[in-house]
């Protein structure tokens, strides 16, 4: 197949394999772990209507996680490339699906980093000025982490990877700060609250509505270390990747179970429900008054950690889809020195600082990505059994696991079908316009993409 080969051709020429254990360990966390760690806890208390629930549904979500990387690692190992979440699809379906899933995710992904980077000027505005700025301040500040992050990837994947590995470290220490809070004895009372949200309450038999509707935005949480497959041959040796998701995905269940029990701990799980800012009340069992502005650097540092993984990601798709003949051929070029994929991150960039212009409005939009992402999960993590039934990498696949992740595989996407039902059942628009975007996309590839073979 011509994929296929080409992965093979791409793993014995790409010498630079730069990605070692510990900064593809990084990148798992840092495409996992976003700003809403600092928030989403208030919602899912808000959902879930007791502790027990609260508690499961975190626990429930990191269990599927770790499935969810297994499969994953095998998929990495059996199918090693560059762009790999596209690759996945066109390799084991038909370019059509990786098109349309993968061209919608990009549009996704550089919206929320513009989104994600204007919610950053806000911080950084009450940090310098204490109160909100002028819109010209947001968009340039919004800007700024775009363009330099851009100028970092520019130098290759070493430099960035190194950057990320620094942000990353800076962000788990400040994490683990908030988690001690709870050793301080402090019970700190929420400032304010999203009126707009709903708080749902346990009757005694509605648990399982509760738990399934607490899972969608735990699912969420916990989503983004499927696209550590785009950096499938970029790895020191085949099983960094395999150990590097897997051993990302532990930390992160550990630093999400324990600022979960934090949240509890110091404000109080009643108190805590649709709360705003959450994250800054941990902040001031530490700092007192001066925790807010703590927090709006912990926030900001969210921003700048996010911006540069995307940069990092998003244009090996690009990279990937151009190979493959379905994007145009320049986004298959690559600086000789650094390898750095010039065209694809330069346009990757520009459509996120363009968006940033549209303001944090655009950010209803994008609703629609948790029910795309259930059915990406779906679809990819399937993609196991064919690469198996195909035999394909089966002398890269050792160890225990071998045996057990066909069977994980099968609940982990039981699970993200049950989470795309509570989707449809918490926000239909959500799942509508996805269904939409997801046919319109698959018939723009028919109407104006014709498959030619691949030219090494």
């Amino acid at each position: 197949m011509v994929v296929c080969n080409y992965i093979t051709f791409e793993r014995l020429v790409m010498r630079k394999q730069q990605l070692n254990l510990f900064s593809l360990t990084m990148i798992v966390i840092s495409l996992v772990i976003g700003m809403g760690i600092f928030k989403t806890p208030a919602t899912i208390a808000a959902k879930a209507g007791t502790p027990t629930i609260f508690f499961a549904a975190w626990v429930i979500g990191g269990i599927i996680a770790l499935f969810g990387a297994l499969i994953y690692a095998e998929i990495g190992l059996r199918l090693p490339s560059i762009g790999g979440y596209y690759n996945v699809f066109a390799e084991c379906y038909h370019p059509s699906v990786g098109f349309t899933v993968n061209v919608l995710i990009l549009v996704s992904n550089a919206a929320s980093i513009a989104v994600v980077a204007l919610i950053g000027s806000d911080y950084i505005s009450d940090l310098l000025f204490g109160k909100p700025s002028g819109e010209l301040f947001t968009i340039l500040s919004a800007i700024l982490p775009i363009t330099l992050f851009y100028g970092v990837n520019l130098l290759g994947l070493k430099t960035s990877s190194n950057t990320q590995n620094l942000l990353m470290l800076a962000k788990i220490g400040l994490i683990i700060l908030l988690i001690s809070a709870c050793f301080t004895g402090l019970n700190i009372p929420p400032h304010g609250y999203n009126t707009s949200g709903k708080v749902y309450v346990y009757d005694g038999h509605n648990a399982g509505l509760l738990l399934m509707l607490s899972l969608v935005a735990v699912f969420f949480t916990y989503g983004g270390y499927q696209q550590t497959i785009n950096f499938g041959s970029e790895t020191k040796t085949p099983a960094t990747l395999q150990k590097g998701i897997v051993l990302g995905i532990i930390i992160v269940l550990f630093l999400y179970l324990a600022i979960s029990y934090a949240y509890v701990k110091v404000i109080g799980f009643d108190k805590m429900k649709n709360a705003t800012a959450i994250g800054a009340l941990l902040c001031e069992t530490w700092f007192g008054k001066a925790g807010g502005k703590v927090f709006d650097a912990c926030m900001f540092l969210s921003v700048l950690a996010y911006v540069n993984v995307s940069l990092l990601s998003n244009p090996r798709v690009m990279y990937a889809m151009s190979k493959d003949n379905v994007f145009p051929k320049i986004f298959s070029y690559k600086h000789p020195k650094t390898d750095a994929m010039i065209p694809s991150l330069t346009a990757f960039a520009i459509i996120a600082i363009v968006v940033a212009f549209f303001g944090k409005g655009v950010d209803n939009v994008l609703n629609f990505s948790i029910f795309l992402d259930c059915i990406g999960f779906c679809f990819s993590a399937a993609t196991l059994f064919i690469l198996r039934k195909r035999k394909q990498g089966n002398g890269s696949i050792t160890g225990f696991t071998r045996y057990i992740t066909p069977y994980l595989c099968v609940v982990f996407v039981l699970a993200y079908l049950v989470i795309a039902t509570a989707v449809v059942i918490d926000n239909p628009n959500a799942a509508i316009t996805g269904i939409v975007l997801m046919v319109l996309f698959f018939l723009l590839f028919f109407a104006f993409y014709h498959k030619k073979e691949r030219v090494l």
